[in-house]
């Protein structure tokens, strides 16, 4: 089942009655209801939102990741459910005692998904894929000699004539920025869904990140958001970089993208619990391999 992703970007007053959240705006009289357990992911990125506990609790009891913005209207903060999987104290158990060879091989196939969904991003545009085409068989475990910021560097320039990608840089930085909040919340969402622990990575290890793993698995995701940004600056009405409230809602439809996961294809939100599945497999033993989805 696809969950929804819900923005909310004016005053709103939220609330729970009868399994529905319940959503009153001020000169509204007719209010909206919306299914508490359809819903996957809110975005609250107004100062005017008011939310009651039991909204918060009943999210947190169905797995939905609630984002709160900054007066930036980006992405700040995160709040996931504590318990995600009903034998999450056994799949951690496998996840803390991972060897670190492990590791390197996960990695490894982490950063050849991103160079391959990199290279089906730029073949789908027309430009010259064929570089990472050639990088991509140079990574080995663990990635010792950074294939993937060589990947990137001609990534970039290659995708936006010149670009250089920088959090804090020129438009459509802030663009990616936005999207890949969105990714690395949904991502954290279906890492506590399957039992692991968001926090213990495989190559990320800063002590005040405790998003580690996420930050890890997400990486394949990216290019999704990337060819999104790609159809944004294509249009006309972007041409100012405005972050606009219709911008946004061309993020957020990241969740409902297509994916290809072998010979079948989902929506990109339904197919992260196969690849964090498939994840706690390899850390259990039963699986040598992460699903990772595929552009198609």
């Amino acid at each position: 089942m696809i969950k929804r992703t819900l923005y909310f970007g004016n005053p709103a007053y939220l609330s729970i009655k009868l399994d529905q959240l319940v959503v009153n705006k001020p000169g509204e009289v007719e209010t909206k209801t919306i299914p508490i357990e359809d819903i996957g992911i809110v975005l609250l990125d107004h100062q005017q939102i008011t939310i009651t506990h039991e909204v918060l609790r009943r999210l947190q009891d169905n797995k939905a990741a609630i984002i709160s913005c900054d007066k930036s209207h980006m992405p700040q903060g995160l709040l996931l459910p504590l318990e995600g999987n009903i034998t999450q104290s056994k799949i951690q158990r496998h996840q803390v005692n991972a060897s670190e060879p492990l590791k390197k091989q996960l990695w490894q196939q982490t950063i050849i998904a991103k160079i391959n969904n990199q290279a089906q991003v730029l073949k789908s545009l027309n430009k010259d894929y064929k570089r990472l085409a050639v990088l991509v068989s140079r990574v080995k475990s663990g990635d010792p000699n950074n294939i993937e910021g060589q990947a990137a560097a001609y990534y970039w320039r290659t995708l936006f004539d010149g670009f250089i990608r920088d959090r804090y840089g020129d438009p459509p930085n802030h663009y990616l920025n936005y999207g890949y909040a969105v990714v690395r919340a949904m991502v954290a969402r279906a890492l506590l869904s399957s039992g692991l622990l968001p926090t213990l990575g495989i190559f990320h290890k800063n002590k005040y990140n405790a998003f580690c793993l996420a930050d890890d698995i997400m990486e394949p995701f990216r290019p999704f958001v990337d060819a999104i940004v790609c159809q944004i600056v294509a249009d006309e009405d972007s041409v100012n970089f405005m972050l606009s409230q219709e911008v946004k809602q061309r993020l957020l439809s990241i969740a409902t993208v297509d994916a290809s996961y072998g010979k079948r294809k989902s929506p990109l939100m339904v197919g992260m619990a196969t690849t964090t599945k498939s994840l706690a497999d390899c850390f259990a033993g039963t699986k040598r391999k992460i699903i990772y989805p595929k552009i198609p």
